[in-house]
């Protein structure tokens, strides 16, 4: 992909907003990820977008390393520094200043309605990133059912999530997936 300022404008703009508007952390702007990324500006396709946000999960770190990753992949370092930066900095701002004034009134009631409101906000954000995603890595019937069985293991066990991936790389090794 070429490279010029507007890409780099183009990548901060979406960000900034998704930053802004990620109600329940960064995951929850996945779905908006995925459709400027993939079906507005047609910066990779829904396998890309799949694995980028698998490595982000699988790699040490905050759960915003897909941001990065998808700025390197539109516009190399310098669109994943991009990326990163509109991601992570105008929500710090707003942090820094809101924390103040949430802490101030702590014992007021709208402050606990508003938690309240948001809390199924949240939910329902991080649920849709999971419908996005799983969407984007039905690539054949096997990634369903690896999928499908990963929910019901990890919803029903406690089972070290390690041990899921381990299972899923020997079925990618064999060719299943």
């Amino acid at each position: 992909m070429k490279s010029d300022g507007n890409t780099f404008l183009l990548l901060a703009g979406y960000f900034a907003l998704m930053s802004l508007l990620a109600v329940g952390g960064g995951n929850a702007a996945v779905p908006d990820m995925h459709r400027v990324s993939v079906e507005v500006m047609h910066w990779m396709t829904d396998r890309q977008f799949a694995d980028m946000f698998a490595i982000a999960q699988l790699t040490p770190g905050p759960n915003a390393l897909i941001v990065t990753l998808i700025g390197y992949h539109v516009a190399g370092i310098p669109g994943g520094l991009v990326t990163t930066l509109a991601m992570c900095g105008p929500t710090c701002v707003v942090a820094f200043y809101v924390s103040g004034v949430w802490e101030r009134f702590k014992d007021a009631p709208w402050r606990a309605a508003t938690q309240a409101g948001l809390t199924p906000v949240s939910i329902g954000l991080i649920g849709a990133t999971a419908v996005v995603v799983t969407h984007a890595a039905a690539i054949n019937w096997v990634a369903v059912a690896v999928t499908v069985v990963t929910a019901a293991v990890t919803y029903k066990m406690r089972l070290n999530p390690l041990w899921i991936f381990a299972a899923a790389a020997l079925l990618g090794l064999a060719g299943a997936i």
